[in-house]
């Protein structure tokens, strides 16, 4: 199963969710160091070092640095890989309420990372961003 495609269709179907908790970025040199891989959320190799996402509670009891704490919004329509826009019209709609985000692309689902302070109005922004779509 590939996923939608169409940005219309995949606007109108995404159903925002804020999951619990809290989550931080943090880096590491190798993921070796890792005590439980399990409890890593993702991880991404860069040139600097590996960026690893955990929930701070994992982060504070690891004794890992930093800087960040955010909130993890799913958008719960199946996007394909291949669709075009839908990265764009959500960083559009938060742009407009000056909401920073950062965002992971998985196979099922994309992701956003925002700060914590401002989960609520962004879930606020895709909830409009979603009506808007439907007239």
């Amino acid at each position: 199963m590939s996923g939608e495609k169409d940005l219309a269709l995949l606007i109108q179907n995404m159903e925002p969710v804020l999951n619990t908790g809290e989550y931080v970025f943090c880096t590491v040199e190798t993921l070796g160091g890792i005590p439980y891989i399990e409890k890593v959320l993702f991880f991404f190799r860069e040139n600097e070092a590996i960026t690893i996402v955990v929930e701070k509670t994992i982060a504070d009891e690891w004794n890992m640095d930093y800087n960040y704490i955010s909130s993890w919004i799913t958008l719960t329509v199946h996007s394909s890989l291949e669709a075009v826009g839908l990265t764009a019209a959500f960083a559009n709609a938060l742009k407009k309420e000056n909401i920073s985000c950062n965002v992971v692309a998985a196979y099922f689902h994309d992701h956003i990372f925002v700060a914590e302070k401002d989960a609520e109005r962004a879930m606020k922004a895709l909830f409009s961003l979603r009506s808007a779509q439907q007239f």
